[in-house]
């Protein structure tokens, strides 16, 4: 008698049960086997001694760091201090670039001289590595708080823009022409119809900015005069005390963390009807 075996053994078929057994294992589980496989390859490499200690530190001198670091802020020393003012900065920074980023974006979106005339200007400075910028915003605000905070909102205007300027053209030519014969103005129409519809896209731009918003005030603090965590870091730098240079990277990670799970919560709030896929699933 002939036996037939059924199973599907094709490639496609037992690739696509392998990523459905993946998809089963509990989020916390898998972050939590990928941290640890991390720090076991981490202290391999520190212990071969492929690396020099000085320019990688093992993961346990590392932790014991970043112990010191939280104590250090949790009971309000000097690096409280310091994350205080990063914290402004980034804040600050933010807040204008929104503001500025969410004007040209409608200029640019909604006008024909925005879009011929001021669209190839914010093009061409794009395109410019904007870390370059940071001598002459310390040349024209000084080494305060202003040139850190001009950076970081000069670095997130621009994913802000073209998120703005995207999301206005969402709106499809039905709901343009519905908006139209029911006699609705310009103004109506912008932030009844092609706002609404277009949040999606200005949620993308803001969690872009959120990101590039912590490099800009780090990179004015790296550059001196700043008193916040990237002077911290220069000068552990200097020193050549690299456990506490991951220490305060880390921490500072958490604050674009908190930025980024910010702007994923408002998301979820206004864009309720819209499933994200830019967040990666970070902020569910």
């Amino acid at each position: 008698m002939t036996v037939i075996d059924n199973t599907d053994q094709r490639p496609e078929t037992i690739w696509s049960e392998h990523v459905s057994f993946m998809d089963r294992i509990p989020r916390s589980i898998a972050m939590g086997g990928l941290l640890v496989g991390f720090v076991a390859l981490w202290q391999l490499i520190y212990a071969i001694g492929v690396v020099s200690p000085i320019i990688l530190p093992g993961p346990w001198e590392t932790g014991a760091d970043i112990a010191f670091v939280g104590k250090n802020l949790f009971t309000g020393g000097y690096m409280l201090t310091a994350l205080w003012i990063t914290i402004k900065e980034v804040i600050f920074g933010f807040a204008i670039a929104i503001t500025i980023g969410f004007l040209l974006g409608i200029l640019v979106g909604e006008t024909t001289f925005g879009e011929r005339a001021v669209l190839p200007y914010l093009v061409a400075i794009d395109t410019m590595p904007k870390v370059a910028f940071a001598p002459l915003f310390l040349a024209w605000l000084g080494f305060g708080i202003a040139s850190k905070v001009a950076l970081a909102a000069f670095i997130a205007t621009f994913p802000i823009v073209v998120g703005t300027a995207a999301g206005l053209y969402v709106a499809d030519e039905n709901a343009r022409m519905l908006f139209k014969t029911m006699g609705a103005s310009r103004f109506q129409t912008l932030f009844k119809m092609k706002l609404p519809l277009g949040l999606p896209q200005i949620f993308t731009g803001l969690k872009i900015a959120a990101v590039g918003v912590m490099a800009g005030a780090i990179t004015g603090e790296f550059l001196g005069g700043g008193k916040g965590f990237g002077e911290l870091i220069r000068v552990a730098s200097s020193q050549l005390n690299t456990p506490r240079v991951f220490s305060l990277i880390i921490f500072l990670s958490l604050l674009g963390l908190t930025l980024f799970w910010s702007v994923v919560w408002l998301e979820k709030k206004l864009v309720f009807w819209h499933k994200s896929s830019v967040s990666g699933g970070i902020g569910t």
